[in-house]
């Protein structure tokens, strides 16, 4: 089972986020960011719900929690309405902003859209090395940003975080790309970045492998046996996390 506000959470800092993470590594996003003349600010603010605010330049893309004077405002009046939004069901309608209504139309549309190709890929798509990785890397960070979400709104979810103690836990793909998630009195939230000093690590062999987990298509207990996926330090930690991942996968299948 799931839940529409969870769906919200995920779909605010998980899904709207990873724009981020693409604009900082796909040349297409870049490409499509290089015509911003002036930095634009677009917010979110879903009613009982999750609020945000993503600020686009030339050079990238940052997203801030909460309504931070936006260029662009879109109030949603429900959280089953914004994933309706997030899933094209639905438009978005700004109640300030009206005058940059073509950066919504073009660019902010131009970035979801290759965030979903990138996402949601075609098997063909997939055929290229290049691409393979970077879908394999936005998935990565999504899912790591998904999983502090659901220890946060998801019933499920909360009942595993109440078991976890304060700390990092490091989940990476081997030598590539590392996050953090930090557990502080049993809430999380997800740092997209490496710990200093972690007090429980995860990590999978490369991007093939991270690819295969995400998909489903490999049991992880099968691939630590074989020593593919690599824990380290506290096991109650990774083993709260588990319970997290297979969540992820119902929000997020």
């Amino acid at each position: 089972m799931t839940d529409a506000k969870t769906m919200a959470y995920i779909n605010m800092y998980a899904v709207l986020g990873t724009l981020e993470n693409l604009c900082e590594l796909d040349f297409k996003a870049k490409e499509i960011l290089s015509s911003l003349t002036k930095p634009v600010s677009l917010a979110f603010e879903v009613k009982d719900g999750p609020a945000a605010t993503l600020f686009f330049s030339s050079k990238g893309c940052r997203m801030e929690d909460g309504v931070n004077n936006p260029d662009i405002k879109i109030p949603v009046s429900s959280c089953e309405k914004f994933n309706n939004i997030i899933d094209g069901k639905a438009t978005p309608v700004p109640t300030k902003g009206i005058a940059k209504i073509g950066f919504l139309l073009k660019t902010f549309t131009a970035l979801t859209d290759r965030l979903t190709e990138l996402m949601r890929p075609s098997e063909e798509a997939l055929r290229d090395r290049d691409f393979f990785v970077l879908s394999t890397r936005l998935t990565f960070y999504t899912i790591a940003v998904a999983i502090s979400q659901i220890a946060n709104q998801d019933a499920i979810g909360k009942a595993s975080a109440s078991y976890m103690v304060d700390g990092d836990i490091s989940i990476g793909i081997k030598n590539c790309d590392t996050a953090t998630i930090r557990v502080k009195d049993h809430r999380l939230v997800t740092i997209k970045k490496a710990p200093e000093k972690p007090r429980a690590i995860m990590s999978f062999a490369d991007y093939d492998l991270a690819a295969a987990l995400f998909g489903g298509k490999v049991n992880a207990l099968e691939e630590l046996c074989r020593g593919t996926v690599e824990i380290h330090g506290m096991a109650s930690m990774i083993d709260n996390m588990n319970r997290l991942l297979d969540r992820v996968g119902l929000y997020l299948a």
